[in-house]
């Protein structure tokens, strides 16, 4: 039986990492094989393909290659572990998926959204994930949080209107879809946002075993 795939999405600083975790160790309590990767990158040469586009640099990143970059590391990760993972019955969790794309390159860059799901389709054909976790953070809470944990990357050295976008592009997202998405309010305290978290497992751990 094809395992589950969870996605774990929102903006600077909304506390991602720590939940997949979490949601890891209540997979495994249940005797599921877990898989946690994240993007970009998740293989060898997808993390690679992580420090060129993140890397700060002087020359600027043309908007289109950061877009093809993200999709090639994604082609990627897809290829070698994603689907692998999921026809051995794993449950693969990722940190950010393609819906990042639709929000950093599309709402926070401003490129095309059907040019977005052109690439979506050429690489994912019909991989979704069955659900994605969408951790709500408002920007100015997230990025002083990101600023804590040390040295900025190339994209999260962007302006707040920058990061505005993306937030306002995932919410639009996770309307539009409200049966793959569940939004968490990250700006709570964590204890909070993990029973949050915890709350929406069992509800798709019931759902997904009547």
């Amino acid at each position: 039986m094809r395992g589950r795939f969870i996605t774990f999405e929102g903006g600077e600083g909304a506390g991602k990492s720590s939940n997949v975790q979490l949601t890891a160790a209540f997979l495994r309590e249940r005797g599921v094989e877990v898989v946690v990767t994240r993007e970009p990158g998740g293989t060898p040469l997808a993390e690679d393909i992580r420090n060129l586009l993140l890397a700060p640099r002087d020359e600027v990143m043309q908007a289109d290659t950061e877009l093809l970059l993200m999709f090639a590391a994604r082609a990627q990760h897809v290829g070698a572990l994603i689907r692998p993972a999921l026809a051995r019955g794993a449950w693969v969790l990722s940190d950010r998926f393609v819906d990042a794309s639709y929000a950093y390159q599309g709402g926070g860059r401003g490129l095309s959204m059907s040019r977005i799901a052109e690439l979506e389709k050429l690489v994912l054909a019909e991989l979704r994930p069955d659900l994605t976790l969408l951790f709500d953070v408002p920007v100015a809470i997230g990025l002083a949080r990101a600023g804590k944990r040390g040295d900025l990357d190339r994209i999260e050295r962007e302006d707040l209107s920058f990061f505005q976008r993306i937030r306002e592009t995932y919410l639009n997202r996770a309307a539009a879809e409200p049966e793959r998405f569940q939004v968490l309010d990250a700006a709570a305290p964590l204890a909070e946002v993990q029973t949050q978290l915890l709350d929406s497992l069992n509800r798709c751990w019931e759902q997904w075993h009547d």
